[in-house]
């Protein structure tokens, strides 16, 4: 089949990996890729040379570091070995495509393809022009988890999914109140939590829920939504978050929410600088006491802010890929996840969606260390940053930090 090297239309045969169509183009290119060199998809995305080339009229560029004789690149199959934690990934945003048509037939809705890839490449929302475009693919994903079945199996594959690529913990978001009138909020957070249950048995990852109240909707449903969530505290749910469309709906209207949460031993996360500015960032803060900011990518625009993230060490849940799909940056070369690191933010990794964002939690380290040029000591402090900052009780937490540090040791 025919792919193109940096414009140059090289035929390679099916199953071939980067690599090869590379050194088909130009073996001087092929023997840099271990070092001065990296590869690209069509988007500007690095991927791993070791990739299997995928389908007939596949785009690749390979670009040159300006530091020669560098060393060695991590690969993408060393990354997907080392052991990681997640905070920020949407449980409507990660299902099998797979499992989606199957829901989708026993319910007689009607989705966008009909094959697991054609539905994953319809799903994708690199075609999205904002935050509030990016998430319509949502409503499609929520269209099959109307009934409690559905949510219980995808909660279960999700982690399945996970611990396959070596995420020893991770925090799942939701909305309980996207399932309504079909589910009650108690059926609607019981039903992931059994699924959960059955993955964390037999996988050993360790799993948290967090329930999303949503921006768009009335204050008195996040209220309700705290004071439902608060009995499951015991029983699996991790913290309280604020989600949806961001700009013109300020988090402050859901204040009293976040204080019920709070004030029933609830942790607080909030989706804030992402799909407006810094001032978004200082509410969660301030208003609504968020002990940690999904996003925060627009945190640099006010800088006494951004010492006060520093200083006081609230975490921030980056997402590169998303941030790109929802032109919150133009590209992950220009995203603000390297200085914010280097300047003393505590920065995490994470995908947001899975399916809807076509990614793994590996492929955003990759990105981190190709795109934004973080190295392996760096890579590992995030990973711990991550742990340190998840939502866990002290002594859990201490003994997750202590497992992921045992296992990059010895990696």
């Amino acid at each position: 089949m025919r792919v193109f090297i940096n414009d140059k239309a090289v035929d390679v045969p099916r199953g071939a990996r980067v690599r090869d169509a590379v050194a088909q183009a130009d073996d001087g290119l092929a023997r840099l890729l271990d070092s001065a060199a990296y590869v690209t998809d069509a988007a500007g995305r690095p991927i791993d040379a070791g990739d299997p080339v995928g389908e007939a009229g596949a785009v690749f560029r390979v670009v040159v570091s300006a530091k020669r004789g560098g060393k060695p690149r991590l690969t993408k199959e060393a990354l997907r070995r080392w052991p990681k934690a997640e905070l920020h990934v949407h449980l409507d945003g990660a299902l099998r495509p797979a499992t989606m048509l199957e829901l989708a037939r026993a319910q007689g809705i009607r989705l966008p393809a009909d094959t697991p890839d054609a539905l994953a490449k319809a799903m994708l929302v690199r075609d999205a022009k904002s935050l509030e475009d990016y998430l319509r693919k949502y409503e499609i994903t929520l269209s099959v988890l109307q009934t409690a079945q559905a949510l219980e199996r995808v909660a279960y594959e999700f982690v399945i999914d996970v611990a396959a690529e070596n995420v020893r913990y991770v925090e799942v978001r939701y909305s309980p109140l996207l399932h309504r009138p079909a589910l009650t909020l108690a059926q609607a957070i019981e039903a992931p939590l059994a699924g959960m249950r059955r993955g964390m048995i037999e996988t050993g990852t360790k799993v948290g829920l967090i329930v999303c109240a949503m921006r768009t909707r009335p204050p008195a449903e996040s209220l309700e939504l705290a004071r439902v969530a608060a009995e499951y505290r015991t029983a699996g749910i991790t913290a309280f978050d604020l989600a949806g469309a961001e700009r013109g709906h300020a988090a402050r209207e859901h204040r009293a929410a976040f204080e019920y949460a709070a004030g029933h031993g609830m942790a607080c996360t909030c989706h804030a600088g992402e799909g407006d500015g810094p001032h978004s960032i200082d509410q969660a803060v301030h208003e609504l006491g968020a002990q940690r900011i999904g996003h925060g990518t627009r945190l640099a625009e006010d800088p006494a802010l951004l010492d006060e993230i520093i200083a006081r060490k609230i975490p921030l849940e980056m997402c590169l890929t998303s941030n790109v799909h929802t032109h919150v940056v133009t590209a992950v070369a220009e995203h603000p996840f390297a200085r914010y690191y280097q300047q003393g933010v505590v920065v995490t990794l994470n995908t947001d969606g899975r399916l809807t964002d076509g990614i793994t939690l590996t492929d955003e380290y990759y990105l981190a260390h190709t795109a934004l040029g973080l190295g392996p000591a760096d890579l590992a402090r995030v990973v711990l940053n991550a742990c340190e900052s998840a939502f866990l009780p002290e002594y859990e937490k201490v003994a997750l930090v202590s497992r992921v540090q045992s296992e990059l040791g010895a990696l």
